[in-house]
């Protein structure tokens, strides 16, 4: 089953995401507004041509898969870098905070707090839709929203904890640690498998996701490019 986390937004657009979908079959993708998702089944040259005729050229598409792509002219790369996709299959216990913390559920009343603190820190993309992906918590103080972190993808039996972020002035006090202990507990009282990703070189995020319970299950790389169809 782990194999349709190899590319991940294409079987996330075909199974639990299905109803967020507003491509095709053959090419899918969610609203800008809820994220720059894309997925297609294959990344070879003739699904990449296909994909230069027929989706919007007007955004910027972010794209997770288990594979190093060899692009064909018409597509631009604006980024490339591997993540480490983990997954959590032996959830350890709650680890301590350095203050008092209490997670309480986000709705859409907090999402200009959130896209604000996302936009401050960059756990990855988060726009005012993003919320739909759903089950946001967050961790305040003095009535600010100070950490958070959700779910994003779901493949299958498999669910994305993402958007885990923390204020810079909240920092080091074990915040991010327990959202994501809140998270994974709750991805798997739903009978779902949890899965994240981090950016390689973010030792102490995967050394958090690691005393959690998380392995490290594949290298995945994360593009961004645009369509040049013109």
């Amino acid at each position: 089953m782990q194999a349709v986390l190899d590319n991940p937004m294409w079987h996330a657009l075909q199974t639990g995401d299905k109803d967020k979908n507003i491509g095709s079959s053959t090419i899918s993708y969610y609203d800008e507004t809820i994220a720059p998702f894309i997925g297609m089944e294959q990344w070879d040259a003739v699904a990449q041509q296909t994909l230069i005729k027929n989706a919007p050229a007007d955004r910027t598409w972010f794209l997770l898969i288990n594979d190093i792509i060899q692009w064909v002219e018409g597509i631009e790369i604006v980024m490339n870098m591997p993540l480490y996709q983990m997954c959590c299959s032996n959830l350890k216990p709650s680890p301590s905070t350095k203050i008092d913390v209490e997670i309480v559920p986000l709705n859409d009343s907090h999402i200009e707090e959130m896209v604000a603190l996302t936009a401050l820190t960059k756990p990855g993309p988060f726009s005012n839709r993003t919320i739909e992906f759903g089950h946001y918590h967050g961790v305040f103080q003095n009535g600010k929203l100070v950490a958070m972190g959700g779910e994003r993808m779901h493949v299958q039996n498999y669910t994305e904890v993402s958007a885990i972020c923390t204020h810079p002035d909240f920092q080091g006090l074990g915040l991010a640690g327990k959202v994501t202990h809140f998270m994974t507990q709750s991805v798997l009282a739903k009978g779902q498998k949890p899965f994240l990703h981090a950016r390689v070189d973010n030792i102490g995020a995967i050394e958090v996701y690691k005393r959690l319970g998380y392995d490290i299950r594949e290298t995945i790389q994360f593009y961004a490019f645009k369509i040049n169809n013109i």
